[in-house]
């Protein structure tokens, strides 16, 4: 990442947040689930170019002490392939490494995309298990 962008502790604003979601291609949300998700992250970072935009973010859920999940890696298109994706996550995993107990058990959904980042990082595939999900009504 070079030193036009800046990266920062803690979630972008509501609107940013629904913003990079919406345009680096993950499912869209309302303003009510986008404002849970801030509220309900253990540690969130995003990062700013030289205006002070934010133009990708990322944040974990977690129990606090053993069960973590990284969610939202976002990059806006107009930003990506600059290596923002992997400090955000680097700083992720480093902020649950530093906070919570030994053996913390850190996952995620790498989508294609960024499966190679993920990997190039520690990530394993959890196989013979597979990823499961439940959208409710």
């Amino acid at each position: 990442m070079d030193t036009s962008y800046t990266l920062v502790s803690g979630p972008p604003p509501l609107a940013d947040y629904l913003r990079l979601r919406r345009d680096s291609g993950l499912t869209p949300k309302n303003a009510e689930q986008g404002a849970g998700a801030i509220a309900g992250s253990w540690s969130a970072c995003h990062v700013v170019d030289a205006e002070g935009t934010p133009v990708a973010m990322g944040r974990t859920i977690g129990d606090g002490g053993w069960y973590f999940h990284i969610a939202d890696i976002a990059t806006d298109p107009a930003h990506q392939r600059r290596g923002i994706g992997r400090q955000i996550v680097e700083w992720l995993v480093a902020d649950v490494r530093s906070r919570a107990p030994k053996g913390a058990y850190v996952s995620l959904v790498g989508d294609p995309p960024g499966q190679r980042l993920y990997r190039d990082l520690g990530f394993d595939d959890v196989a013979p298990g597979l990823g499961m999900a439940l959208v409710t009504d």
